[in-house]
C-alpha cells in the first residue's frame, strides 16, 4: 500500500486532478504582490543555493527577484480573481445565428505537478442565443485562466464554463492541444506527444454540430 508521498507522486506523474477548481487558499490575496515576491525571491535563492550555484555570479543575482516577479505578475497572474477580464456582451443586433469559432487560440501554461510549461492551441467555439462577445476577450479568458498552475482538463472546462455565464448559454465548446513539458522534456522524454482535451456544451453535444466544429479548425487559415 501507498504512503502520502507515493500516492502524490504517481498522482503527479499521472498529470491527473481531483478538482475542477484551482486549489486556492482563501488568505491568498491577504498580502501584496510585493510581499509575495519579497517571500518567493528567498524561496528562489534558497533552492539554488542548495543546488550548489554560486550566488555571488554576476549572471545569478538577479535570478531570484526575477523569478518571484515572473511568477506573482505573468505566468501565475490568473490566480488573481482582481484580475480577471472583463466578458462584457452585446446584443447580436445582425441575428448571425451560426456558429463562431475561435481557432489557433496561443496557450502558455503550467503544470501544477512540475510547475514546466504547457504549451498549445485553443480553439473555442459558441452559438449565440441573442448575446456575443468579442473576440479578443475569448483569447483573453484562455489566457487568464492559463496564468496559474493548471491540469489541461480543468483548464478547458474553465473556458467553457466562463464563456457559458458570460453569454447566457450552454452552446459552447473549447478544444485544447498543448505539449507539456514534464513529459516532454523529463520523465519518459516524449518530444513528439501532446494532449488533446475537449468540453462540450448545448448543441455541441450533438454529433452533429461537433462534426462542424472540427471542420472548421481542421480548414488551412491562409492570407
Amino acid at each position: 500500500m501507498m504512503n502520502n508521498e507515493e500516492f502524490h507522486d504517481e498522482l503527479g506523474e499521472n498529470h491527473f486532478s481531483l478538482s475542477a477548481v484551482n486549489p486556492v487558499r482563501e488568505d491568498a490575496f491577504n498580502i501584496s504582490d510585493n510581499e509575495k515576491i519579497e517571500k518567493i525571491k528567498k524561496d528562489v535563492e534558497n533552492i539554488l543555493i542548495t543546488l550548489g550555484m554560486d550566488m555571488t555570479d554576476d549572471s545569478l543575482k538577479g535570478t531570484p527577484n526575477r523569478v518571484a516577479k515572473m511568477f506573482v505578475k505573468e505566468i501565475f497572474g490568473g490566480l488573481n480573481p482582481a484580475k480577471k477580464p472583463s466578458a462584457s456582451t452585446f446584443e447580436n443586433g445582425y441575428k448571425y445565428g451560426e456558429m463562431l469559432v475561435e481557432k489557433n487560440i496561443t496557450l502558455y501554461s503550467t503544470c501544477e505537478h512540475h510547475l514546466l510549461p504547457i504549451i498549445g492551441r485553443a480553439h473555442v467555439a459558441y452559438i449565440s442565443n441573442g448575446r456575443v462577445i468579442g473576440l479578443s476577450k475569448i483569447n483573453r479568458i484562455v489566457e487568464f485562466y492559463s496564468k496559474r498552475p493548471q491540469v489541461q482538463e480543468r483548464l478547458t472546462m474553465q473556458i467553457v464554463q466562463e464563456l457559458q455565464i458570460a453569454l447566457g448559454t450552454e452552446d459552447v465548446a473549447c478544444i485544447i492541444d498543448a505539449k507539456h513539458l514534464c513529459v516532454n522534456s523529463r520523465g519518459i522524454q516524449d518530444i513528439e506527444s501532446s494532449t488533446v482535451t475537449s468540453e462540450f456544451g448545448g448543441q455541441f453535444k450533438n454529433e452533429q454540430t461537433r462534426r462542424e466544429l472540427l471542420n472548421y479548425i481542421q480548414l488551412e487559415t491562409k492570407f
